[in-house]
């Protein structure tokens, strides 16, 4: 090998990264925290670039239908007013459906507590008077539940135990959770402001980007970078449509339900289940356990009935709303939706679940063009494989 200038800076290259593997594996504890600490630097910047992507979808949507079709003279001043209007009327968009959930779910939010709160003492006489009579039913399940033995002398000390702790630490809790309070407004109002910077400017922004990686990388391999993160943004934006429809569907079709039914805080359990369906497939058994709460303060048996419900209409929704509304908006076919949740959840809990989706869409998307350029290239007849 010729040892010129540029293959020594290679060398030299690989042998300090080597060198610095070496080094951060015999000290991860100090990786690690310094992960964590560049992590939280950024984090205000990452979490105002996720509201801008977000806000960007219902804003665009706007710059396309109010202001698309000026041309000539007006075009310049319909330049001008395009970002700061379709950004003004995004944030009234936004702010006024939570002000109109807000104004609907409040005061029957405030009237259930303080019904509960009513309640309780006859719902828990309720739900024993319930239990007797199914008791007297099934013999076999009173004599199974006759045998159990409760030790109550112990499950007291241990309560009074943990009330002890727990006294001892709520000043230091509330300590915490004041801080915890005051960064999280900080964050919230840098991440903010940056995201509308990315707002109004996010066409200088990716031409800066573009230009930057053209000049430090090899054309094809940018070229290849812009397409795959146009196509991540195309779907990530219409799988985020995808998941609003789909909760707004579930929410109205509990609601619809739950009020052909005569069921009480039907509009409450709907809006509940709607923000809650944000979460893909399982958000909705949040929604669940708290409707079912509120049933068992009416009725055991209203609340067995609507768990019933809730299984049929999610059994539904999950299995073919859901891979139908998200899966179309997303180009995923539904079985691979199924699977994307099952393992992001699997790999990262809810923040899995959310990724996950569109990112195997991208996966699929990116693999399933590349199957189509190997094949044509290799000239296979369409025949071999349609069979």
């Amino acid at each position: 090998m010729n040892l010129d200038k540029e293959n020594m800076k290679k060398i030299l290259l690989i042998a300090f990264a080597i060198v610095l593997f070496y080094v951060g594996v015999g000290h991860l504890d100090v990786v690690f925290n310094g992960l964590k600490w560049v992590i939280a630097l950024v984090f205000p910047f990452l979490f105002g670039a996720c509201i801008a992507f977000i806000l960007n979808v219902p804003m665009r949507s706007i710059e396309r239908s109010l202001f698309g079709g000026y041309h000539g003279k007006r075009q310049k001043l319909v330049n001008r007013l395009r970002r700061p209007v379709s950004f003004v009327l995004t944030l009234i968009c936004v702010l006024g459906i939570i002000c109109i959930v807000v104004l609907f779910v409040a005061p029957q939010l405030g009237e259930t507590i303080q019904s509960i709160i009513e309640r309780i003492p006859d719902s828990f006489n309720q739900v024993q008077l319930w239990i007797n009579e199914m008791l007297d039913k099934y013999q076999v399940v009173a004599e199974a539940l006759g045998d159990i033995k409760i030790n109550w002398d112990s499950i007291a000390n241990h309560l009074t135990e943990f009330l002890k702790n727990g006294v001892s630490s709520v000043f230091t809790s509330t300590v915490g959770i004041a801080a915890s309070i005051v960064n999280g407004l900080t964050t919230f109002f840098i991440g903010f402001v940056f995201a509308i910077y990315i707002l109004f400017q996010k066409e200088n922004l990716s031409r800066q980007v573009k230009k930057l990686m053209y000049a430090y990388a090899p054309e094809k391999r940018v070229d290849r970078i812009v397409e795959i993160a146009g196509i991540s943004n195309r779907i990530f934006s219409r799988f985020l449509s995808g998941q609003c429809l789909e909760a707004t569907i579930l929410g109205t079709m509990f609601f619809i339900t739950l009020t052909i039914f005569r069921f009480p805080y039907a509009l409450l359990i709907g809006v509940l289940i709607a923000f809650t369906a944000l979460i893909p497939i399982v958000g909705a058994f949040i929604g669940c356990f708290i409707g079912a709460l509120l049933m068992l303060m009416v009725s055991p048996m209203k609340m067995v009935i609507f768990v019933i419900i809730f299984l049929v209409l999610q059994q539904i929704e999950g299995n073919i709303i859901y891979p139908k509304v998200v899966g179309n908006s997303i180009g995923l076919p539904a079985i691979w939706v199924l699977a994307a949740v099952t393992i992001g959840g699997s790999l990262m809990g809810i923040a899995g679940m959310l990724i996950f989706i569109p990112l195997v869409s991208v996966l699929y998307t990116l693999l399933r063009d590349a199957v189509r350029t190997r094949i044509k290239k290799r000239q296979i007849k369409p025949q071999k494989y349609s069979s």
